[in-house]
């Protein structure tokens, strides 16, 4: 190995379109070296040709890509998840020595992620689990950036993370998230709330065309008015941006020429699914993968369509109509990210993760997908008060959902009576009104759980555990031990 060439203080490996944008985005940051490598040396040519401004140090083999790294060896790893990230990993663990670094930036399974950390950290080497957000734009741009692993790590890779990352009200967006498989975790929930924040405006975009009758065009400038407003993200500003294309082939506008089947990559079921195995009801986002779902499935829907005669007169919508939308829409995208959050406490406290929520809200505001104003309230919310039960107690929100509520319930009501599908704006007023109401019909399904599986219960009136001797004489037990 030539020993030379070891003057890069970071390393990328894979340089398809994301791992090419943050070596470009690294290599454009004062103070940085950066060095690349690709499986297929015809890329890496390909790269260097394109950017010979960016002073990238290529290697053709591994081996060449190790000695051109300057100590401690820093590597960040942009290829497919799964097999693809381990065989590099062990390539790079075979020549790293211990306080070297090894940082996985793509979209692992955090379970992956632990399980990684644990089989290389008796060699000394340090392994990250990093989730990086904002696409192909926000790797060459300035992402928001969501590393776990050790604080030791942190001390070499935070300053060069920071200097790459997008900046949001002077600060950068990236911080130490906790150990091992934190990173990928938050990243995970992130890209969870991102599908229900998209399957809410989804929803407003179907009720203001059918129940509103305005089309595309007409909604996009409602869109843009939202996005001077408290709804204001990166989501609601693409979205006035992609209802108002026209398709140059018909002169349609573009949203009716795509097929109404939305794709998924994973991680928001993955979402659902380690939530589900927290106890942490996350229905917002689980609507928004299960209406993708649906839309995937034409057969289904087809077969309803058929034996379907008639359909609900749609309501006729007065003036004030979009603005009930714009409310209710804030009102479930609070519930949305109140349940993610809910996700990340307690993803936090079964791995044992320190995560401090205000943080995470912060370098959401910036280079991430679902970047927004909402998150400077999220994080003054949990700064003032970090152990609050859930965001809707927090005053901002409590008062911005009872502001809104009438309006939410008009819309839900509406959209009900004229036909119009909307899971999450639904959903999200159920769970509200779940935590709102006084008694819930729980203690029913107790009860039936306690007839046929004798799962016992407890009573609002003395303490204890109880069973119903249902099949017996129904004389009431106290069950010892729980």
């Amino acid at each position: 190995m030539d020993t030379r060439t070891a003057t890069a203080n970071i390393g990328v490996v894979g340089l398809a379109v994301m791992g090419s944008n943050l070596a470009r985005n690294l290599a454009s940051r004062e103070g940085n070296t950066v060095a690349v490598y690709n499986r297929t040396y015809a890329r890496t040519e390909e790269l260097l040709s394109e950017h010979p401004e960016a002073g990238f140090v290529a290697s053709e083999t591994i081996d060449d890509f190790v000695a051109s790294l300057a100590k401690p060896r820093t590597a960040i790893i942009m290829v497919q998840a799964g097999a693809g990230t381990d065989a590099v990993i062990g390539q790079l663990v075979e020549r790293f020595e211990p306080g070297d670094i090894i940082v996985d930036g793509g979209n692992a399974n955090f379970h992956d992620t632990i399980a990684r950390e644990s089989r290389i950290a008796p060699t000394g080497i340090h392994f990250v689990g990093a989730g990086i957000s904002g696409g192909e734009e926000g790797a060459l741009h300035g992402p928001s950036i969501m590393p776990g692993g050790s604080a030791e790590s942190y001390e070499t890779l935070g300053p060069i993370l920071a200097s790459i990352a997008a900046v949001a009200e002077g600060e950068p967006c990236v911080t130490h998230v906790g150990t091992d498989g934190a990173g990928h975790f938050v990243k995970m929930i992130h890209n969870g709330i991102e599908y229900a924040d998209m399957q809410l405006i989804a929803e407003a975009y179907d009720l203001l065309r059918t129940v509103g009758s305005l089309q595309p065009a007409a909604i996009a400038d409602v869109f843009a008015r939202w996005n001077e407003g408290p709804l204001e993200s990166y989501l609601i500003e693409i979205t006035a941006e992609v209802l108002r294309q026209v398709d140059p082939a018909t002169g349609r506008p573009f949203v009716d020429i795509v097929l109404d089947q939305a794709g998924s990559k994973g991680t928001g079921v993955w979402t659902v699914q380690n939530a589900l195995d927290l106890g942490v009801p996350v229905g917002g986002i689980g609507e928004a993968v299960f209406a993708r779902a649906v839309s995937s499935k034409p057969a289904q829907r087809e077969a309803v369509q058929r034996i379907v005669n008639s359909r609900p007169t749609v309501q006729e919508a007065d003036a004030s109509f979009a603005d009930d939308v714009a409310k209710a829409l804030y009102a479930s995208k609070v519930v949305a990210y109140a349940q993610g959050f809910d996700a990340i406490i307690a993803g936090a406290e079964k791995y044992g993760w320190d995560i401090h929520k205000d943080r995470i809200a912060k370098i959401w505001r910036g280079g991430c997908i679902i970047r927004a104003q909402f998150l400077n309230r999220i994080a003054e919310a949990y700064d003032e008060n970090p152990d609050i039960a859930t965001l809707l107690e927090a005053p901002y929100f409590a008062q911005a959902v009872a502001d809104g509520e009438a309006a939410w319930r008009r819309v839900v009501a509406t959209s009900a009576l004229s036909g119009v599908p909307v899971p999450g704006f639904s959903s999200a007023l159920s769970y509200y009104d779940s935590l709102a109401v006084k008694r819930l019909p729980a203690a029913l399904v107790q009860g039936q759980r306690d007839f046929f599986g004798a799962h016992t219960y407890k009573r609002v009136d003395k303490p204890g555990t109880f069973h119903t001797l249902w099949s017996g004489d129904r004389t009431e037990v106290e069950v010892p031990g729980h």
